[in-house]
């Protein structure tokens, strides 16, 4: 799934999956003794603690900086934020065995007197970094930051965390089928092949990269941070975590913000299953701007015409590979392209993939190329192995959460149930990936609790967490409620789309720890 973009700092594409689930039901005791001795009688002193030496370390505040070129950690260092290493067990289960460590950010409250405690932020992937996030969402909140100590966390085996890298050829294991049993076939032994280098140059860490285990570890981060409870914001996969962990941990939790909302009913390996009408919706909404700037990008005045671009550049790359500067786009990346184009609603990101079609069609026609700056590094995302470690830990955690199907037969048969009306958008939510050949998750999923009061947040044409998803999660929980953006295909809203209206009611249920009395409903701003 695509997590959130800070307005100011691009759109990422390495964010194809915004995307969360989970099913076994331990209490917190069982959570946190699973493989301890048995609990003395009541009349006998209280068990110990077997996570008391990391509920209570001593954190060591640095310098977020890690070098001249580091941009995000000039940015945590101009916002004021200090940075800390977060010792966790690297299986719960065996707590004096080995350990890893969780990288977190953290910029202070300053009003004191009103203090309402730690806001930890998960922005989505999964497998996206949230270290560098704390100065974009202090900005969204506006004078209710001030009340918080405002703490990215890089989830482990993430970022600046202990990292996993299975050292592949590409950022992602999501392709499109290709056309054809042939192409199928090719995915087949891409995913297989993914699967197999993350045994090799992974296997030791594979069995703990799961939500639950980073809800865990963000519960060391709680008692580490010397907070009783702590409030939580997640956007997208952020949003899936968010409910493990208050399932896990209810006595933990105050107040949560959940936008872009996953359905923890749908999450799993092809959790993109079911988005592919809203990724058409987002595709036309684009091509009507874009026909709207045909003088700038030349791909048509209508948006049928626009849209025929899009299908003839389809076509030709599905002929014979597109040539754009090393690279080269066949019929199982071109899909990929158009589908991470489409998750911002917004003139630069309209622009953007605007850009890059228009170079795609150049290739189509014989010309040469050099890509525009989204197109690299979309191109460079998908094709070298320079984002590996970001694309090998989301494969860990979707396919270490829930288990997908191992028959290739199943994924061939809902691609021809998918039929050939959509050549784009299915081949990429239908396909194999890496998780059809991993090994079996540790634990089950985590059913989730249905009375978590959270305030959700979902755009109704949200072509990564579909808004027909949000509603479900929303009449399952009648405490929570939905605050709904209308008319945008936009994926992540809070401090990023630039609704006052959502941006007001989410900083006031942060404010004062109330939920509005019913759900609310915002127009998409006019200008």
């Amino acid at each position: 799934m695509t997590r959130p973009t800070p307005p100011a700092a691009g759109r990422r594409p390495r964010r194809l999956l915004s995307r969360g689930a989970a099913a076994l039901t331990l209490s917190l005791a069982g959570a946190l003794t699973l493989g301890a001795a048995p609990a003395a009688p009541a009349a006998a002193r209280p068990a110990a603690d077997p996570l008391a030496r990391y509920h209570h370390q001593h954190l060591h505040w640095k310098s977020c900086l890690l070098g001249p070129d580091d941009t995000t950690g000039k940015e945590l260092e101009q916002a004021g934020a200090r940075c800390a290493d977060v010792t966790v067990p690297l299986d719960y289960t065996r707590p004096a065995g080995r350990t890893i460590t969780v990288a977190i950010s953290r910029i202070r409250g300053t009003d004191t007197a009103h203090r309402a405690g730690a806001l930890l932020l998960n922005s989505g992937g999964p497998g996206g970094q949230t270290i560098g996030d704390p100065p974009w969402v202090r900005k969204a909140m506006k004078d209710v930051a001030a009340r918080y100590d405002v703490v990215g966390v890089d989830p482990r085996f993430v970022g600046r965390s202990t990292r996993l890298d299975c050292r592949w050829p590409t950022g992602s294991m999501i392709r499109g089928a290709g056309s054809g049993r042939a192409g199928f076939d090719r995915m087949v032994s891409f995913a297989a092949d993914l699967a197999d280098r993350c045994r090799t140059h992974a296997g030791d860490l594979l069995p703990y990269a799961t939500t639950r285990d980073t809800a865990r570890d963000m519960d060391v981060v709680r008692a580490a941070l010397g907070e009783r409870r702590i409030s939580y914001l997640g956007y997208s996969y952020g949003t899936y975590l968010g409910q493990v962990y208050a399932t896990m941990f209810p006595q933990r939790v105050d107040r949560v913000v959940l936008d872009g909302v996953v359905d923890p009913a749908r999450y799993s390996p092809r959790l993109l299953r079911g988005s592919e009408e809203a990724n058409r919706h987002a595709l036309r909404g684009w091509a009507d701007w874009t026909a709207a700037h045909h003088a700038a990008y030349g791909l048509g005045r209508t948006r049928g015409a626009v849209l025929g671009t899009v299908e003839a550049v389809r076509g030709a790359a599905a002929r014979t590979p597109l040539r754009l500067g090393g690279y080269r786009v066949d019929d199982h990346l071109l899909p990929v392209l158009v589908f991470n184009g489409l998750s911002q609603d917004n003139p630069q990101a309209y622009g953007d993939f605007a850009q890059g079609v228009r170079d795609l069609r150049r290739a189509a026609g014989g010309r040469t190329v050099t890509p525009s700056p989204w197109l690299a590094s979309a191109l460079e995302f998908l094709l070298t192995g320079h984002e590996s470690a970001y694309g090998s830990a989301q494969a860990a955690i979707l396919c270490g959460d829930v288990a997908a199907p191992r028959d290739p037969e199943t994924y061939w048969r809902d691609l021809r149930r998918a039929g050939a009306g959509d050549r784009l958008f299915a081949p990429v939510a239908n396909g194999i990936n890496a998780c059809a050949f991993w090994d079996a998750p540790r634990e089950r999923p985590t059913t989730i609790r249905d009375d978590l009061p959270a305030l959700l947040v979902n755009a109704t044409g949200d072509p990564r967490t579909i808004y027909r998803g949000a509603r479900s999660v929303r009449h399952r929980w009648p405490g929570s409620r939905l605050v709904t953006l209308r008319g945008a295909d936009q994926h992540a809203v809070y401090g990023v789309f630039g609704s006052a209206c959502v941006d007001t009611t989410v900083n006031t249920y942060l404010a004062t720890g109330r939920l509005p009395v019913r759900d609310v409903t915002c127009a998409r701003p006019t200008t």
